[in-house]
Order: structure tokens, then sequence, then C-alpha cells
């Protein structure tokens, strides 16, 4: 939850000045499904910071996903800011199939996920997944596949691989640990150049660190084009119909995925405090706010750009 200063907001509805035409929202609130991961958490404590001065209540929800897409069928959330796609296909058509949610889009450019090395690896010519049946290739990464957790979708994609063989992996070891785990081993081979070839994704802090490159996947391992994946915003059907200003905002709250992996190493590996990390990059990013708040008014019908910069200020 978040703390109890940032929940607070003035009741702007009994001081509308004349002229000024209220907002048409149906109330105030945003419940926000904001799983442990530390890039849907600074992303949505920036949500948070740009809703609140136009005179929203912001509460994060932390819960899984899977039971964020079952409280925004039930009423019990109102938006999500981490619909992965396709690794969370199954929950999002469940709860599309029964019309209970609305997509409004990507809101996070070049998210991958896939075979991964680190940048000096690719720029010693591995490029391609198909590059890993060569013996050479091989035996400089020791036939080793570094991942993250046993019985994760990712783990079932690699041991598919392994499986069938693709590109040669058959006779490959998977060293399976958890995400920290399997990034300390990263950093080891990193400190004496050495080869590894691990799970990566972005947006992470793993991008920016380790100069990390993931390879072309023709094979589709990781899913169609390349190991691509859409980060959307859902939002409950209800909350979009009844808050039309703040479905414009959910619409227009656009990051790319390098601009998400640089705070998620500033929270998580630099273990920077959440509301001054998101704060920052707000500040930082005076033209991205002005195009989140494009056309969105304050509770009390005032532009709201002008709000959000006096809260930054």
């Amino acid at each position: 939850m978040r703390r109890p200063a940032l929940l607070t907001t003035l009741a702007l509805s009994s001081l509308l000045p004349l002229g000024a035409q209220a907002s048409q929202d149906a109330n105030d609130e945003l419940r926000l499904v904001v799983p442990p991961w530390p890039g849907v958490t600074v992303k949505s404590e920036i949500f948070a910071q740009l809703a609140e001065p136009l005179g929203y209540q912001v509460e994060a929800l932390e819960i899984s996903s899977t039971v964020g897409y079952q409280t925004l069928q039930s009423g019990e959330s109102d938006a999500f800011l981490a619909g992965w796609l396709p690794s969370q296909q199954k929950s999002y058509d469940a709860a599309m199939e029964q019309g209970n949610i609305v997509d409004l889009g990507n809101n996070v450019t070049g998210a991958r996920m896939g075979f991964a090395v680190p940048g000096y690896v690719h720029d010693a010519g591995v490029t391609h997944a198909e590059q890993l049946a060569d013996p050479d290739i091989r035996e400089r990464f020791g036939a080793e596949i570094y991942s993250i957790e046993s019985g994760s979708t990712v783990s079932d994609h690699l041991h598919g691989a392994v499986e069938a063989d693709t590109y040669g992996l058959g006779d490959w070891t998977l060293r399976e640990s958890s995400t920290p785990g399997m990034l300390a081993e990263v950093d080891a081979a990193k400190r004496d150049e050495r080869w590894i070839l691990f799970y990566g994704w972005t947006p992470h802090w793993m991008a920016p660190v380790h100069d990390m490159e993931i390879l072309d996947d023709p094979a589709g391992v990781f899913g169609e084009d390349n190991g691509r994946s859409d980060v959307r915003t859902i939002v409950a059907r209800d909350y979009h119909e009844a808050h039309p200003n703040m479905a414009r905002l959910l619409d227009q709250f656009e990051l790319t995925a390098d601009e998400q992996s640089a705070f998620i190493q500033a929270y998580s590996l630099e273990e920077g405090e959440l509301e001054s990390v998101a704060r920052e990059w707000l500040q930082a990013h005076p033209e991205r706010v002005a195009s989140f708040i494009d056309g969105v008014n304050t509770r009390d019908g005032e532009p709201g750009l002008a709000a959000v910069r006096a809260s930054l200020k």
C-alpha cells in the first residue's frame, strides 16, 4: 500500500471555482494492481505522482498479476500497468472473453525477452541463437544456460528448447536459480569477460548494467517476433466508462524500455527510495509529462499540466 501521506488528497468537489467545469469522472479513486516487480512498482508510483496533483487518490494493491485480473473483473481494482503479453495470455484472454476489461494498448515500447549475452560477447560476433549449434561457440559458453526459477513460464520455454534440441541445445545444461542468483553469475562472468548465456529481458536494470544484447531467435523459443512483448494498460470496463478523464491519462501514459530500465536500476539495484526515484524521473522528463497530461484536467475542471508542474517544483 502507498504511504498514507500520498493517499490523502483535498476534497475539491465543494471548492469548485465559478465557471470551472468539474471532471466527468464518477469519483476521485484509482486502485492500481501492482505485483511485486520493480518495474511496475516504480511505474505505478510515477503514475500516482501524476494523478494525485489532479485531485485523485491512488491506492497500490500489492497482489499478483493472476489475482489482479480477477480483481479487475470483480470490481475490487481499477487498472493494471503491467499486462505482459504473451506471458499473461491465459488470464488476459479469460477476462477479455467475459467483457470485463478494456485494453488501452502498449505502455512500454521495446520490451523483449530471450537468450541474452553481455555486450562483449555480442561484439565478438554472437548475434543469433542459431550460432549456439557451432561447436566452438558451444565450448566458449561451456554448454550452459543460466535462467530463473524452475517452474516459471520461461523455464518451460527453455526446457522445451533443450528437449527439442533447438539450436543444438539438446546436450546443454540448464542452470536455474533466482533472478539475483542468475545475475550474480552474469556479474562474475563479466568481471573476467568470460562468455555466458542467460535468460534476459528488458525493461530491467540488467540491460544497461551488463550492456545486454538479446540474440535473434528465429525459432521463436521465447515467442513470436524475436521474443518481443507488449506491456498493456488494462482497465476494468466499468471504471473506464465512468472515468473518462482518468482513462485519458491511462491511455496516454507510455514509456520506452530504456526509460523503464533506467528507473528500475535506480530503485532496485541502487536501492533508491521509491517516491524519490519516481519524482526525480518526472522532474527530469518535462516533455514526457506534458505528453501524458495533454487534454487531461484536474478534478475541478482546470488544465492538468499546470497542477502537475507545480507539484514537481
